[in-house]
């Protein structure tokens, strides 16, 4: 392959400035930077930790990229998922660039900007594997990978100074997607300048489970259960649905999806020709009660036990149409992801309260992960054979563990680039090296509020959710600032006021003291006073009780 590039009236110099997805699970967003141009690869969200109280999602700090958005060529999605595209509504409202992406991942992302009434400004491009795509100092092409999703890709980015391979999320399975190897191998032997791989799933050694298995797996779940069979899958891995689909087709059941997402991204895998479904075996979920339990199986959202997804509402016997009952079986069909283990145990625990039978992954071989295990991420090493390696898409130590493994086959330390969020990756004619960070971050979308909360409101909501609130109210004389009525004190989270009637009365007494025994010509000074009751009661109660709740202070002018 010849690759035609502009020749820049520049000394050759190629910037990799990571805005997310290095050190972290999610908000994966990746920059080339080339003279005056930029390539944004991705923009993906995170959703909130558990110290993120009422956080709906999370998305990189755009800040430095918006400085320099007339510089923007164009966004590249390597594939779906959430992590990939969850951020790119809220980067288009501030800058106007094409995006390109596969099939599936672009009607992903017209669902998406829908919702946010973006559709009709964006400019999406279709590609696919194979294409190549020229964009001023860059060309790229794409490369078929397998991943949990249909349409991945990895990218090889020409640039003036070299070929840099991007993985996106891979692995290298013959029973599923297939990976192009043969493209990979055919780039290695021509010389890449660097690889920028995945590094999720570096921790676990050997090679994914063949998805294969999980097929058998499948099949004997249903060919064995007597009563109906819900299996939770994530919404975007059509090719595990389509497995669940023919298991069921197989021994006889009809199929009925549930879940917002779950019926909206198997409409769009049906209509792409993803996704087949025998005519006459799909069933809504209002049809289910007149068919024999062993004759159902049921597809749903919900295996991560996130609060409002569907197989949360049936644990909690809170779904309209679907109760459970004895002889249920329930599949989980992912892994536990790291922070949802406690909430997944408890909707496990309920369904088994409710006489369902449940399948997961630690006692069962029903799921397989997206990600390449270790033997597979020494492959695409080999395949590639880069000069430098720079490990994304993970925590630290994963980005640690997949250098060391890179090291362990022959790449120099010094040609290992262990990079963080906003450190900045210069390629040039002297070599590699870091420069000057970026500023990069997390910003907290709220409802409809983008970037309002901060870690100071944060910070709040945890101290009010960990120790409670207590109003102080009083009504005071707007001319001589004597007290007119209270003060009265309203607790929530903190005491019980009927277990605690003596407590209550000498914090009151405290706000007494404070508001009558203040100089005539300081009882106007609200904010003052305000304060002083605040940290008076602050004290009081940490003396009394140590606890230290929130306290607000209200003083009503009359």
């Amino acid at each position: 392959m010849t690759s035609v590039l502009q020749i820049p009236d520049f000394e050759p110099a190629v910037e990799i400035i990571p805005l997310g997805g290095l050190g972290e699970i999610g908000l994966n967003m990746l920059l080339f930077k080339v003279g005056e141009e930029i390539l944004v690869i991705d923009a993906g969200l995170m959703f909130p930790e558990d110290y993120m109280l009422g956080i709906d999602i999370v998305i990189p700090d755009f800040s430095f990229l918006l400085r320099h958005k007339d510089q923007v060529r164009a966004v590249i999605l390597t594939h779906g998922h959430e992590d990939h595209i969850g951020a790119l509504p809220f980067l288009l409202r501030e800058l106007s660039a094409p995006v390109y992406g596969s099939r599936f991942t672009l009607e992903l992302v017209r669902e998406k900007l829908k919702e946010h009434q973006l559709l009709g400004q964006t400019d999406l491009r279709l590609i696919a594997p194979k294409e190549t795509l020229e964009l001023g100092s860059f060309k790229i092409e794409f490369i078929r990978v397998a991943h949990s999703i249909p349409d991945g890709l990895g990218l090889a980015i020409h640039t003036p100074l070299g070929t840099f391979i991007h993985s996106g999320d891979f692995k290298i399975d013959q029973t599923g997607g297939v990976s192009d190897l043969n493209t990979l191998a055919a780039y290695g032997a021509r010389g890449v300048l660097a690889l920028l791989s995945d590094s999720t799933n570096v921790e676990r050694e050997g090679y994914t489970i063949p998805e294969k298995r999980i097929g058998d797996s499948l099949d004997q779940i249903m060919r064995k259960c007597e009563g109906r069979v819900m299996v939770a899958v994530f919404a975007s891995n059509i090719y595990r649905i389509q497995q669940v689909v023919d298991s069921a087709v197989r021994y006889g059941r009809q199929v009925a999806f549930n879940g917002k997402s779950m019926i909206t991204n198997c409409r769009i895998a049906r209509e792409l020709g993803y996704l087949h479904l025998p005519p006459g075996r799909e069933i809504t979920l209002g049809e289910m009660a007149q068919i024999p339990d062993s004759q159902v199986a049921v597809i749903t959202t919900g295996s991560q036990a996130e609060p409002m997804s569907s197989l949360t509402r049936i644990a909690r016997d809170d779904h309209r149409q679907i109760k459970i009952k004895k002889g249920d079986t329930v599949v989980l069909s992912s892994r536990f992801i790291p922070g949802n283990e406690r909430a997944i145990t408890g909707m496990i625990d309920n369904l088994y309260r409710f006489g369902a039978e449940v399948i997961y992954e630690r006692v069962s071989e029903i799921h397989v992960s997206g990600h390449a295990h270790q033997e597979e991420l020494k492959l695409m090493l080999h395949l590639t054979k880069p000069r430098y390696f720079l490990p994304i898409h993970g925590e630290y130590r994963h980005l640690v563990k997949h250098a060391q493994l890179a090291h362990e086959i022959g790449l120099p330390w010094e040609n290992l680039l262990l990079a963080e969020n906003g450190q900045v990756i210069r390629f040039d004619r002297e070599g590699c090296r870091f420069t000057d960070p970026v500023e990069v971050g997390r910003v907290f979308v709220d409802g409809k509020g983008v970037g309002d909360v901060g870690d100071l409101i944060l910070r709040d909501r945890r101290h009010l959710s960990e120790e409670g609130l207590v109003v102080v109210l009083t009504v005071l004389n707007n001319q001589t600032g004597d007290l007119l009525s209270g003060p009265e004190i309203i607790s929530r989270g903190f005491i019980s006021e009927e277990e605690y009637p003596e407590l209550i009365q000498e914090a009151k007494n405290r706000v007494l003291e404070i508001l009558t025994q203040r100089p005539v010509e300081d009882r106007k000074n609200w904010p003052e006073i305000q304060k002083e009751i605040r940290k008076s009661l602050q004290r009081f109660f940490v003396k009394s009780i140590d606890r230290r709740p929130v306290v607000l202070p209200l003083l009503i002018p009359m």
